[in-house]
């Protein structure tokens, strides 16, 4: 999934960077309040983690915007503040969570799996399609209960197309998804990656389609 994280802290930046893109997730980094503000108003994303104390534009005010747009992003705000007053603020200007620095990593994780769920509306971390199982949890992929070598890229795939079965995503949806502005895919990269997951998925009951002129779709059977 593609996140936005949006903190001034130069170490706590590089480690949540560090985290989410280790299980797989695409992650955009900002940190000035007024150009994640416009970021966000021509890029979608699946989560935004939100730090309050940021130079040109606080998180408050993103929030606020954001919502204003009628934008249904989750958020998730990060700060150091930790009065009452700071959190209710928060939730109601639209926050979907808060969490207080200092934090564990593997609480921040957990937080973020629970807003992607809720916004898919699903109520576990497993995805299941045909005999491919998807723990979102431990990042692992299962055909039959055997477990399956997947790339980052190639499991974040299989999680956007899975978490939709019969959905058809077009190429420009899941470059969005796959990669973030530092990337600099190549015209067929999309294809690269869903012919590989293809062959890793044959036999499966997992089946990626192509619709020509239309995009990409995955069928249970």
């Amino acid at each position: 999934m593609r996140i936005l994280l949006v903190e001034d802290t130069l170490d706590v930046g590089e480690a949540i960077v560090a985290r989410f893109e280790r299980i797989g997730h695409t992650v955009d980094w900002e940190k000035d309040g007024g150009v994640a503000d416009e970021v966000l108003e021509v890029q979608a994303y699946d989560l935004l983690i939100l730090d309050v104390n940021l130079p040109a534009l606080d998180g408050f005010t993103i929030l606020k915007r954001l919502r204003q747009r009628k934008a249904k992003t989750p958020v998730l705000v990060l700060t150091a503040r930790s009065q009452v007053d700071d959190r209710v603020d928060a939730l109601d200007l639209g926050a979907d969570d808060y969490l207080v620095k200092p934090f564990d990593f593997r609480e921040l994780e957990a937080r973020a799996r629970a807003l992607l769920r809720r916004s898919a509306g699903e109520s576990t971390n497993q995805l299941v399609c045909g005999q491919v199982t998807i723990d979102r949890g431990s990042r692992a992929v299962r055909i039959n209960g055997t477990p399956i070598d997947l790339t980052r890229r190639e499991l974040t795939l299989l999680e956007i197309l899975a978490a939709r079965p019969g959905r058809i995503f077009g190429k420009d949806d899941l470059v969005d998804q796959l990669f973030g502005f530092d990337d600099e895919p190549s015209p067929n990269a999309v294809e690269q990656y869903v012919a590989r997951l293809r062959k890793k998925l044959a036999g499966s009951g997992a089946e990626i389609r192509t619709l020509r002129g239309l995009g990409y779709q995955i069928v249970c059977q």
